[in-house]
């Protein structure tokens, strides 16, 4: 059963790009489910109401479900234990989203850790996760099927169709799941600890939708990876994911205050020009264009370029924080609360374990790092295709003729950088040092 309650979850209810892959993800459950002889009910809630109700209809003495770690979630997790329970109904909460619960990873002190390195010690010598079961490979239908919508009813998919990128990246269902596990054992895993920076390449997993939508969970893919010899670069990376639910767990303020008190007072600036030129990869800058254009495009954004293009709006254009992690919200089919609002934190210096603020990233040196042939930014930002290699990540330092013959005019097919590099530096540092009575050359 799926009840859609999207306002039970507010403030962060799902955005576009969820709402298009939930949809999908639906029909791909809704279609292996039938393969095993059951149905999805789908139901609109409120629900508290909803399940109250299919259980008279049905007789049902029992509810399952898996625990979320969403403030909201969390929340409505526990209200609904104790408005069934009053009904005579049973409920049981699983663990299906996480490794670990986040209650039970604690240090010395009892309390929750802030750095990544001392909380995944502490998963390595807790309990190993246990292997799942198989699927049944058939289910018990019941005399009556309760009454439901159609998958379609929720109005899921957008009115106007934008969604033709999303539709060629991908393939939502548990089905899409495990060939791209399969795909990345066979030609990714062995190249994973370098080309996993490398944002010109298919050097990553791009697993985070489904494991976000539940269509693979962290146990299996823990099991599938954990006796490879060559895994250990991709488990720390499902371990940060651990790492950031073990902060939203135990922070819940975090989607929208800074974890560090200091950074409250941060002097943001209110910049909507630059904002949209952000969101629309119109900074001057290729490599965090080319990554705000992908992300457009398909949905997804590589994650050496998602630290890039953050950390440039919350250093370069100190436009605070919390405007990127709504973009994103938005944007990314893999929207999840906990991953974005720690990555958002991280980038901006205001979290756990995070990046100093004092690190601002150079975007021309990091696309001459990350992508040295302009591989990456030539497939976004087509405008710079022409231009050779040396020049592609800055392209209105490159000579006269080098732009001709490649027919590249900055300022008018391409935008002029919205800001000199030093410049921003020597800005963020100044505002960095107001909130730290500390000087940074």
């Amino acid at each position: 059963m799926y009840i859609w309650a999207p306002e039970e979850e507010a403030p962060w209810p799902p955005g576009a790009a969820s709402r298009w892959w939930l949809h999908h993800s639906l029909l791909a459950l809704e279609a292996a489910l039938a393969t095993r002889g059951s149905k999805l009910t789908i139901r609109r809630g409120p629900a508290a109401q909803v399940l109250q109700a299919v259980a008279a209809e049905t007789g049902a003495g029992s509810v399952y479900w898996n625990r979320r770690y969403e403030p909201a979630a969390l929340a409505r997790g526990h209200a609904l234990q104790r408005t069934l329970g009053e009904r005579g109904v049973r409920s049981e909460i699983c663990r299906g989203d996480l490794l670990f619960e986040p209650a039970t990873i604690l240090n010395a002190s009892g309390k929750p850790f802030q750095v990544f390195t001392a909380f995944w010690r502490a998963c390595l010598a807790a309990t190993a996760p246990e292997e799942p079961l198989p699927a049944p490979a058939q289910l018990t239908a019941p005399a009556r099927w309760p009454a439901s919508l159609a998958i379609h009813e929720l109005r899921l998919e957008p009115e106007i169709d934008w969604a033709g990128g999303l539709r060629r990246a991908w393939q939502p269902g548990e089905a899409g799941a495990t060939r791209r596990v399969e795909a990345f054992l066979d030609d990714v895993l062995d190249t994973y600890a370098v080309d996993r920076d490398r944002p010109g390449r298919a050097g990553t997993s791009r697993l985070s939708p489904h494991l976000h939508f539940g269509e693979i969970s962290p146990r299996q893919i823990w099991h599938c990876f954990r006796q490879r010899r060559d895994s250990e670069a991709f488990l720390r990376q499902i371990a940060w994911r651990e790492f950031s639910y073990h902060l939203l767990f135990h922070f819940p303020q975090t989607p929208r205050e800074p974890l560090r008190p200091e950074f409250r007072a941060f002097p943001w600036r209110l910049d909507a020009r630059g904002l949209k030129a952000w969101t629309r990869g119109r900074t001057g800058y290729p490599l965090v264009d080319a990554g705000m254009r992908e992300l457009w495009q398909t949905g997804w954004m590589h994650n050496r370029v998602r630290m890039l293009a953050a950390s440039f709006l919350v250093k370069h254009l100190m436009i605070p924080w919390q405007e990127g992690a709504a973009w994103f919200w938005d944007t990314l089919v893999d929207a999840d609360l906990a991953n974005n609002t720690m990555g958002w934190q991280w980038c901006a210096g205001s979290g756990a374990d995070a990046a100093p603020y004092f690190r601002i990233f150079n975007p021309v040196l990091q696309g001459e790092k990350f992508d040295p042939e302009g591989t990456y930014v030539r497939q976004w930002v087509p405008q710079l295709a022409g231009l050779p290699a040396a020049w592609i990540h800055k392209p209105w330092k490159a000579p006269g003729s080098v732009l001709s013959q490649a027919g590249v005019a900055p300022g008018k097919d391409y935008p002029l950088p919205l800001v000199d590099h030093d410049v921003a530096r020597r800005r963020a540092l100044a505002a960095f040092a107001s909130i730290r009575g500390a000087r940074f050359q």
